[in-house]
């Protein structure tokens, strides 16, 4: 079977989710999925969208998006978005639109602080008419349940590897992609910084305990490192199962150190 053509404004997969969009009237969508699916590149485009047609012509800045997230984006959650990140929201929202719709994209819509996530709850109770927010989050239970029962979710999976192989037809690629084709993208971009994070996380397997150790703290302090691992553990379930736990036991602000310690004795060979 022939693959689908490939969207114009660069969006790989989704093609449900592109076909559901344009109906769907909700003041505030949450986007939800893992890392590097798409969910920001189909944002923009629902942005467009909403001010120029759908499909939209194309992709860019447009004068009625205005996008706002963490200054930094680390897996231990060290990016926060603050009060006087989500403040300029309501001075945006209190003009009207230059064309349509205003449309302002939240990502990482689980790192906000109590304070602004209080703030931001003013707003989606009472959205100007000409108003929407899109939240980018992984998962619903991840933001806080009063923002959550206002947002209409909409699910992002992975997309399927057969989908990316335009790109690459990599094994270890496509692992390490694990169906996003932003990462995917990312990696190709700069091969040179794939590889050398692609040798640290081999040398994870025969490593000795402390420079096990120390090699962890380095990949595990950046989503990208992680999805090394995984690429390179992508043969043992038991070692991908241990880098899951791991995962979301930094999530959950469990203490590096405790988390670094026990991956490092579950990844022994």
């Amino acid at each position: 079977m022939a693959l689908p053509a490939p969207d114009p404004g660069g969006i790989i997969g989704h093609e449900a989710v592109l076909e559901l969009l344009p109906r769907l009237g909700a003041s505030t969508l949450l986007f939800s999925g893992p890392e590097g699916v798409g969910r920001r590149l189909v944002a923009r485009w629902y942005a467009w969208g909403l001010n120029r047609g759908f499909p939209p012509p194309a992709l860019g800045e447009h004068p009625d998006l205005l996008e706002i997230g963490p200054k930094e984006r680390g897996l231990k959650g060290q990016g926060e978005i603050r009060l006087e990140e989500v403040e300029p929201l309501f001075a945006w929202f209190a003009t009207h639109p230059r064309e349509r719709v205003k449309v302002a994209i939240l990502d990482s819509a689980h790192l906000l602080t109590e304070a602004a996530a209080n703030a931001l709850l003013k707003l989606l109770e009472e959205p100007p008419s000409y108003g929407r927010i899109v939240l980018i989050a992984p998962g619903r239970a991840t933001l806080l349940p009063t923002l959550a029962s206002r947002a209409l979710e909409v699910a992002f999976a992975p997309v399927p590897e057969e989908r990316l192989y335009p790109l690459t037809r990599d094994p270890e690629l496509l692992a390490y992609a694990a169906g996003a084709p932003g990462r995917l993208l990312r990696a190709l971009a700069d091969p040179g910084a794939l590889r050398a994070r692609m040798e640290k996380a081999r040398e994870v397997r025969v490593a000795s305990s402390w420079r096990r150790l120390a090699l962890l703290k380095e990949l595990l302090s950046d989503e990208e490192g992680v999805f090394a691992l995984y690429a390179a553990f992508r043969h043992s379930p038991r070692a991908l199962l241990a880098l899951e736990a791991a995962r979301e036991a930094l999530e959950r602000y469990v203490s590096p150190d405790l988390v670094l310690a026990r991956l490092a004795l579950d990844l022994e060979t």
